[in-house]
């Protein structure tokens, strides 16, 4: 079991504003999870990875396709008060599920 967090790098997000993004997402798409998957997950160690992806259009790209495949997906839109002048997307999660059901939307990707 494993979680994965996508984050646009197009944003270049300082590293509180970044770490703070990817908590947002991880919290969004456990609370959204069924608690089976959650529970699991927990006993296992909460693998959580977190992936390069270049701009929005290739954040949604992604999480279209993790949706397809049946997986619990998340995405964070800041609110656009302190880093960004206004409503930014900057990641989305998927999973917690199966390591390899994840990894066959992922796996190409390169870790932040």
């Amino acid at each position: 079991m494993k979680q994965v967090i996508l984050v646009r790098m197009d944003l270049k997000m300082e590293k509180g504003k970044l770490a703070v993004q990817v908590a947002h997402a991880s919290v969004e798409a456990v609370l959204g999870s069924s608690k089976e998957k959650v529970h699991e997950w927990y006993e296992e160690g909460m693998k959580k990875v977190t992936l390069k992806i270049a701009d929005l259009k290739e954040l949604q790209k992604y999480q279209r396709e993790a949706q397809k495949q049946g997986l619990k997906t998340a995405i964070i839109t800041d609110a656009g008060k302190t880093f960004f002048d206004k409503p930014t997307v900057t990641c989305a999660a998927i999973g917690p599920d199966k390591e390899e059901k994840i990894d066959k939307v992922t796996g190409q990707l390169k870790i932040l």
